[in-house]
């Protein structure tokens, strides 16, 4: 297993990440999965046996369950809390009270709390902003960030699914304050869904934040299941919940590609998927999600695989994004600056 350093930190975390998301099955997140306990435990001996040492979860999935799974789990098998590297969010619902939802100071602290007793930890040690909150101005988030920091409860800080402007404002805040900046980024990225390229990604770049990808196989899009000639994959949620959004079309293009070079490889497509994530000079590790060993096996060999130039620019080629204003404007007026250079 391969380790990169998480941002601008001196931590290392495992290339692969295992999602936590199929984690119990209760309320939204049912259609995702229902492991339960006793699987849940194999998952993750297999899980830390091959070297991932970063476990991502939230206070949303399977309203709070996974967390307790997760917890329960490392105890039984008694794994070293030194060993593993934990992540969770905050942001979402977590009761009928008006303030238990957000990102206030009051419900950062509140869910850290939470998520500290279900998890059976003394600490968190990655918190991600779960989305935006319109109603909470970001110095009060970025005060209650570094609360519980301050507090000992939280190590790192990281942000998902926010525009670039607003991470790099709220990391301009903390700057000026002397507090804590996020050092991590989780959004969907996977070779169906390009879009943070645009300003994510070169932000990523230049900031130094570790990007880390959910949904690697585009929900369940690129297991190699769904083919212009049947759209039903008959044994996925994605039959019954069909997300992240994806141009279908041109993604069956890029799965027939997918399918060409697995075959060169003697690999799964959606090795390939996460191979080519892999590759890419900003992702510092996939979030993979299982329900069964077999399947993370399975992402486990993606880390094995070594695209050639060629065929990463095939893929690349393949699955391109639209370029938008200013973008396009940016490359024809600096072509006399680069192309000397």
């Amino acid at each position: 297993m391969k380790y990169n350093k998480l941002g601008n930190t001196g931590v290392l975390v495992s290339e692969l990440c295992l999602g936590t998301m199929t984690f119990g099955g209760q309320g939204f997140c049912e259609t995702f999965g229902k492991v339960q306990e006793e699987e849940v435990k194999g998952i993750l001996k297999r899980t830390i046996e091959q070297g991932i040492n970063y476990i991502d979860t939230a206070n949303s999935y399977s309203d709070g369950l996974s967390e307790t799974i997760l917890g329960n789990s490392l105890k039984s098998l008694g794994v070293n809390r030194q060993e593993v590297f934990v992540a969770t969010k905050v942001r979402s619902r977590t009761g009928p009270g008006v303030n238990q939802v957000g990102l206030s100071r009051l419900h950062i602290n509140y869910s850290v709390e939470d998520s500290l007793k279900r998890l059976g930890m003394t600490h968190i040690d990655l918190l991600y902003l779960h989305g935006v909150d319109f109603l909470t101005p970001l110095e009060e988030t970025m005060r209650g960030l570094e609360d519980v920091v301050q507090s000992g409860k939280v190590r790192y800080i990281g942000i998902s699914n926010h525009p670039a402007w607003k991470v790099v404002n709220a990391n301009s805040i903390a700057e000026k304050m002397g507090w804590s900046k996020f050092c991590a980024l989780q959004y969907y990225y996977s070779i169906a869904g390009r879009d943070i390229e645009r300003e994510v990604v070169p932000m990523a770049l230049e900031e130094n934040l570790a990007l880390m990808p959910w949904s690697p196989l585009a929900g369940g899009f690129l297991t190699g299941k769904y083919t212009r000639d049947d759209e039903k994959a008959g044994n996925s949620r994605r039959d019954n919940f069909d997300f992240p959004p994806v141009d279908k079309n041109k993604a069956y293009d890029i799965i027939s590609l997918m399918d060409k070079i697995a075959r060169k490889h003697n690999a799964t497509i959606p090795r390939i998927a996460i191979a080519w994530l892999l590759h890419k000079k900003a992702v510092t590790s996939v979030v993979v999600g299982v329900k069964t060993i077999d399947q993370l096996d399975d992402n486990l060999e993606a880390a094995k695989i070594k695209l050639s130039e060629e065929e990463m620019t095939a893929l690349d080629n393949i699955s391109k994004i639209h370029i938008e204003y200013p973008e396009w404007m940016q490359h024809i007026q600096n072509q006399d600056r680069i192309s000397n250079y």
